[in-house]
């Protein structure tokens, strides 16, 4: 039996059938020629052997009485395949678009909380010799980099994999059954730790926020880079009160090219990866409303998760970041963005020390749970101005090609939670020499996410014209075919 922190609990207590809070992703798998088994199958084998090798597979949650706190993890029991791992065929001809659709049907959909957290859904019928399959997890049981190391514990670095031992067993038999007085006393004992803990950081978190009023006061011409990202966002289209319905859309970019662009402005890949969802937005407003005159602001999430701890739980916090999207130049708005986001960067690394994971929880799922409620049924979301447009997350991921039941995995695109007022999440991933882009949407405020993916493209060659060496005519020609050629493949 293990405690859930206050901000797992957290997952669990906003949400509400509007708002699913799983994270899941999605992954690209090519059918070899030769390949003549069935991949679901092999899929359901392969979990089948992945039980005992991550907790997350067998906790079951465990309810406190009333809700009057937090619940608990309890390990164990029999884990019912059938329902877990589904599988799905699109209708012809199976295009992108099709599995993109799929996928976000599957991505709106709650999960049973008396089962373990998780769902794999294998997607057949994709033209063009490939396969699919989507995971989701919900978010009270990981974070970004806890999925990075599902996925290395999942999938294998070659096509035909080592035999192994069968891990040891270490979860019980049988599912913990805890009563009443094993989960009040957990509660308190969990409590009682984390007031103790409050109590110790409060001089720290005087310090900091003394810090940081001090570096936000500016002095120059302009704001303070610190400042700018501490503001109300502007108004948008992005930023209402949403149904259940979502949108999911999917685009790589070569990774290299990114990290040229960001070498050539002194910047870091994730200032390009801002930057490119800042011209996406630029472009994508533009049709529908105008690009406002203020700058719209993504909340970000930093890992607070220490070097080599791959413990499963959720271990980040959530920054504010000016995507200076009011300045027309792509470089001048890349350079911004740059000193915006490395302010930021610079109040969480002080402050990583004093910022919780964890608090107390004891009467916390009632008022959370009734003010998630009370936000979606009275559209407040869609009047107040928001404090941040969209979610924008990067994770580090896997640098090689990883496979899975003997195939190759080409695409690994992450899907995160839309809310109230934060219509739009965009995370991404590097994985294998690209950076996989997941954009997942409310249809409500986007109706068509592919539309976003597209001027996320054009951002791309737009910064990429600016920045690098351009191949010669006849090159270009080439490569316009070539670009044509798989067009019309997928």
């Amino acid at each position: 039996m293990k405690s859930l922190s206050g901000l797992d609990g957290s997952f669990l207590h906003l949400e509400t059938p509007e708002t699913p809070m799983h994270v899941g992703s999605l992954h690209l798998f090519d059918l070899l020629p030769e390949y003549k088994k069935d991949f679901y199958t092999e899929v359901r084998r392969l979990l089948a052997r992945s039980l005992d090798l991550a907790p997350l597979y067998r906790r079951r949650l465990a309810e406190m009485p009333l809700h009057f706190a937090n619940p608990v993890w309890t390990d164990g029991g029999a884990v019912d395949l059938d329902y877990h791992v589904r599988r799905h065929t699109l209708p012809r001809p199976g295009t992108r678009l099709q599995l993109e659709r799929c996928t976000a049907r599957l991505h709106a959909e709650l999960m049973d909380r008396r089962k373990p957290l998780w769902e794999v859904h294998v997607i057949e019928g994709l033209q063009g010799g490939q396969t699919a399959f989507y995971m989701k997890v919900h978010h009270a049981v990981l974070d970004g980099a806890a999925g990075v190391a599902l996925a290395r514990a999942l999938f294998d670095v070659a096509p035909t994999p080592p035999a192994k031992a069968a891990p040891a067993r270490t979860v019980p038999p049988r599912a913990e059954r805890p009563g009443i007085v094993s989960l009040s006393g957990a509660a308190l004992r969990h409590d009682a730790a984390q007031y103790v803990k409050l109590v110790r950081h409060l001089p720290d978190v005087f310090r900091l926020l003394a810090g940081m009023v001090k570096s936000s006061g500016g002095g120059g011409e302009g704001p303070s880079p610190l400042r700018q990202n501490f503001s109300f966002g502007p108004k948008t289209p992005l930023n209402v009160a949403i149904t259940a319905e979502r949108g999911f859309a999917c685009v790589s970019i070569p990774l290299a090219e990114a990290k040229q662009i960001a070498a050539s402005q002194e910047a870091k890949l994730n200032d390009v990866v801002l930057a490119l969802c800042s011209g996406a937005l630029r472009r994508y407003l533009a049709h529908r409303g105008g690009i406002p005159k203020k700058s719209l602001i993504a909340t970000m999430p930093i890992s607070l998760r220490e070097s080599g701890n791959t413990e499963f739980t959720t271990q980040a916090t959530l920054s504010l970041v000016s995507l200076a999207t009011h300045i027309v130049d792509p470089l001048r708005r890349l350079r911004a963005i740059r000193d915006a986001s490395g302010a930021m960067k610079s109040v969480a690394r002080r402050a990583q020390s004093v910022i919780p994971t964890d608090f107390p929880s004891i009467g916390v799922p009632w008022l959370v749970g009734g003010l998630a409620a009370l936000y979606g049924k009275t559209k407040l979301a869609s009047a107040i101005p928001p404090i941040a447009n969209l979610v924008i997350s990067n994770v580090p991921g896997p640098p090689v090609t990883l496979h899975a039941a003997g195939l190759p995995m080409r695409a690994y695109w992450p899907l995160s939670i839309v809310e109230h007022g934060l219509g739009v999440n965009i995370t991404v991933m590097s994985y294998a020499g690209s950076l996989d882009f997941g954009i997942v949407v409310a249809r409500k405020a986007v109706p068509d996410p592919r539309k976003l993916a597209q001027a996320l493209l054009e951002a791309h060659e737009e910064l990429k014209q600016r920045t690098l060496p351009q191949p010669a005519p006849a090159e270009k020609r080439k490569r316009a075919v070539n670009k044509k050629t798989a067009l019309s493949k997928s």
